[in-house]
This record gives structure tokens, C-alpha cells and sequence, in this order.
């Protein structure tokens, strides 16, 4: 008699993708000491600075980073002539002028950063098909945020593991899902030169760009969490008071 409980391991091997059937077990995040972490924690602005470096020199020439605005660049400690210098260098499309035509600028302090591609399919014709994500927000949009971003960073491989089938135009990461992404790896040692003088390791340029996307993603991190402490104050001031208050009224009553 047949036995049917051999179909199921059967089927199995014969319709899961060998991509799947052989992907490694997703590796774990590890979790990093950011110096904006916690209720104290504040930016480190040298380590911005030079991920906004990063972020022009490597990654601006396919990601966008659409609500921060050039301006916006004094809060981590570049002045007016800096910011109108930084964006003097990008064109955009602006209009209508007195004929009714668009015409070119070059940016001002009050616009947005630049877009690197004028629309979405010009952005996947770019790149093989995929469309690279604003950055704006990408340490908000996915789960783990700045540890997510740091490891995804550190996670390309050059080769898959034996029996991993990667699909064309694709790169092996082991923190991205399902271990295929189509973003070849973008930082490698001394890929930049720091006008700092900053030792450009993998490492170093790492933590910096994901420091930058965090400030990116919240530029008014500081300023709520120096709320948070004011209101904390406030709160056990009011308390205090209540309670010396009650003492007083109760005192008496047996």
C-alpha cells in the first residue's frame, strides 16, 4: 500500500525555489552602541558631517533624500557661506517664468536636496530595474533602524553560501531578506578621503553615513529629547508641590 505521507516531503523539494531551499538562516542584528541612543543621547556632529561626505560622494548619485532641505545643514554645524557653497553645486528644474517656461537654477539654501533622477522609471532604467529608495527615512521604515542599516552594510559577501542559486544582477547580503539584493555593495575601505583626516575604514565610513540617515530621518531628535528633560522637571517640581500642598491641608485631620 502506498504510503501518501511521502508526497508532502516529495512536493516540497520539488516546488521550493533552490534560492530558498538553500539560503542560509538570517543572520542576527547586532546592536551597536550610537551615541543618540537613550534618553540622553545626543549626535555626534563630526561623525554627521562626514556621513553627509559619505552621502554626497557615494550614495547621492542614486538615492535621494527628499525632506531635508540644504538649510537644514547648519544644525550640524555648517554656516550660511558652507551651505550656499554646498548648494551652489546642484541644478534643478524650476517655474514657471514670465513665457510660461520651466527653466534651470542653480539650488538655493531653501530647496530641497536635489533628486538624482527626474522620476521613478528614469530611476529603474538607471539601475537594472530597481528603484533605489529615498533615504529620508530609511532608518524610520525598517525594523532594527540604525543597526539594521549598519549590519545590511556589513552583510555583503562575495560569494553565496554552496547550493545558493542567486538570481542575475543580484548580490548576496546575509541580513537582507531572503539574502538577494540588487544594490552592489557601496563602501569599502578608504572609498572616501575625509577632509577631517579621519582613518576612512569600512567600519568608520559605516557608522558614519547611518549616523547621518538617523539625523536624516529625525533633525529635531535633540531638541525633543531636551523637551523630554524639561518636561520631566516640570513634572516633579508639580508633584513635589502637590504633595507638601496635601501634607499641609491633611496635617491636622486625625
Amino acid at each position: 500500500m502506498f504510503n501518501y505521507r511521502l508526497l508532502v516531503p516529495i512536493l516540497f523539494l520539488l516546488f521550493i525555489p533552490k534560492s530558498e531551499l538553500f539560503s542560509v538562516e538570517q543572520t542576527k542584528i547586532i546592536q551597536q552602541n550610537w551615541p543618540f541612543k537613550g534618553f540622553f543621547g545626543r549626535f555626534d556632529q563630526s561623525s554627521i558631517q562626514r556621513g553627509f561626505q559619505v552621502y554626497r560622494e557615494v550614495c547621492a548619485s542614486c538615492h535621494g533624500i527628499k525632506y531635508i532641505s540644504y538649510r537644514d545643514l547648519r544644525d550640524i554645524g555648517y554656516n550660511s557661506d558652507d551651505i550656499k557653497s554646498i548648494a551652489s553645486e546642484y541644478e534643478i528644474t524650476d517655474g514657471p517664468n514670465d513665457e510660461g517656461e520651466m527653466y534651470e537654477r542653480f539650488a538655493k539654501p531653501s530647496d530641497k536636496f536635489v533628486e538624482p533622477f527626474p522620476n521613478k522609471n528614469a530611476a529603474r532604467a538607471a539601475n537594472n530595474g530597481a528603484y533605489p529608495p529615498d533615504l529620508s527615512l530609511i532608518t524610520k521604515a525598517r525594523a532594527g533602524g540604525a543597526d539594521y542599516l549598519y549590519n545590511l552594510l556589513n552583510g555583503y559577501r562575495e560569494e553565496p553560501p554552496v547550493g545558493f542559486e542567486l538570481s542575475e544582477g543580484m548580490y548576496y547580503n546575509i541580513i537582507y531578506p531572503g539574502n538577494q539584493i540588487a544594490m552592489p555593495a557601496p563602501i569599502m575601505d578608504e572609498i572616501v578621503e575625509y577632509s577631517d583626516g579621519t582613518p576612512a575604514t569600512q567600519d568608520q565610513i559605516i557608522r558614519d553615513i547611518t549616523s547621518f540617515l538617523v539625523w536624516a530621518a529625525e533633525p529635531e531628535l535633540e531638541i525633543r529629547k531636551n523637551m523630554g528633560v524639561k518636561v520631566l522637571i516640570f513634572l516633579t517640581f508639580i508633584t513635589l508641590m502637590l504633595l507638601g500642598v496635601k501634607r499641609k491641608i491633611w496635617k491636622d485631620i486625625e
